[in-house]
């Protein structure tokens, strides 16, 4: 390892998935300084939010048992990045010098203020302290009393489908399509076990309101306007923190950092994105926990690159599918093409579940915690650089 007499500092805003691994292989040089900035003291495991809720399960770990020596965890917040004076600002006051900063802040609940209701009586479950709230409300109604999940996606599907097998009376309100990121044999399989298992799933249905015992639904989207709703959990869809365009970077509309295909912000070179919050090239990747991890370790490659001089890879990235718990006893395991597009082949049932299980285990131990004791050894499925896009294609980009 090539050493300096003034070790280059590097500032990790976030220790989510991406953030923890990028903080983790950084220590393939050992002239780095690196600080890990985290609102909370222990990791999340997103992907087990709905177990922790349903309490099937636990969400968190402690950091200590994930990073690797000589990484300082900060418990705070960052409220700015101050990219003239290359500091990171906190909640606490406090500010951190950085020579390049990993903006790995990841994603959060998307409830929308233009559906009247819903920031007041609907919980979302997207964030560890609002899947605590709604642990200890789910105490509080009869277990026969009526629940709703809004929201088709994965999210939404896991959330009900843990309930309901805990004999909860759910329904869940999809607003388009059921699963739509699966293949329609999937979907199908999906949608069997939901029925099966009680859950009225309501595929075209639209909440146009959410009051505090009751939904309210778009006319003729399903049978009957107002269904009554003990409890109403909001798994529609991510939002991301404002942090990048509070500091004066551009963003995508959802508040995304746009960045070229190496993760580096299209403002400033010292700022590399990784994650759910990272937009390259204004066409950012499936929000997920799969690709969190290369991300990650693409952001810190982008440093480690610089810092030594070199020019960063772009990203390089395949996809393979998704998995979605249904429960704890089944799950089902899409697989898709390179390019995130699902083909008609599935695994489902208590195989599924193991595969799941085992995947979500893997992104722990066999990602994070080995890029821990041996940094750079994570490996991911290669897909080749992304495709250009067409010169015709707008984007959007919204400027500080």
């Amino acid at each position: 390892m090539t050493e300096h007499s003034n070790p280059s500092k590097v500032v990790v805003i976030g220790g989510g998935y991406a953030g923890t691994l990028a903080s983790n292989r950084l220590r393939m040089r050992a002239d780095v300084d690196i600080t890990l900035v985290n609102p909370r003291p222990k990791f999340v495991e997103r992907i087990r939010l709905h177990q922790f809720v349903a309490r099937t399960g636990d969400a968190t770990i402690d950091y200590g048992t994930l990073l690797g020596e000589g990484i300082q965890l900060v418990v705070d917040s960052a409220t700015r990045i101050d990219t003239a004076a290359r500091t990171v600002q906190l909640a606490s006051g406090r500010a951190l010098d950085y020579d390049y900063v990993i903006y790995a802040v990841g994603s959060t609940a998307a409830t929308p203020s233009s559906v009247p209701g819903a920031v007041e009586f609907a919980l979302p479950i997207a964030e560890f302290e609002s899947a605590q709230r709604l642990r200890a409300r789910l105490e509080e109604v009869p277990r026969d009393a009526p629940v709703t999940v809004v929201g088709g996606g994965l999210t939404g599907i896991e959330t009900a489908a843990e309930l309901a097998e805990q004999g909860r009376t759910v329904t869940l309100v999809c607003g388009r399509t059921l699963a739509p990121s699966l293949s329609a044999p999937g979907r199908r399989y999906v949608a069997k076990w939901l029925t099966r298992h009680g859950v009225a799933v309501l595929e075209a249905g639209v909440v146009t309101e959410v009051r505090p015992d009751a939904v309210v639904l778009a006319d003729g989207s399903a049978d009957g306007a107002v269904r009554p709703s003990a409890l109403t959990v909001w798994a529609a869809g991510f939002g991301v923190p404002e942090l990048a365009a509070a500091s004066g970077l551009r963003t995508d509309p959802l508040g995304r950092l746009l960045t070229d295909e190496t993760l580096t912000s299209v403002d400033d070179d010292r700022i590399v994105a990784a994650g759910d919050v990272a937009a390259p090239s204004g066409r950012p990747l499936r929000m997920s926990g799969y690709a969190a991890g290369p991300l990650g370790a693409q952001a810190a490659n982008t440093v480690l690159s610089r810092i030594a001089g070199t020019e960063p890879t772009v990203i390089d990235l395949a996809f393979t599918g998704a998995c979605v718990s249904l429960g704890r006893r089944a799950a089902i395991r899409q697989l898709a093409r390179k390019d995130d597009t699902a083909v008609n082949v599935y695994i489902g049932g208590r195989m599924g579940a193991a595969i799941k299980e085992v995947t979500c285990k893997f992104v722990v131990s066999k990602r994070i915690r080995r890029e821990a004791r041996k940094p750079g050894s994570m490996g991911w499925p290669k897909g080749g650089p992304r495709p250009e896009r067409p010169t015709s294609a707008s984007q959007e980009v919204t400027s500080p």
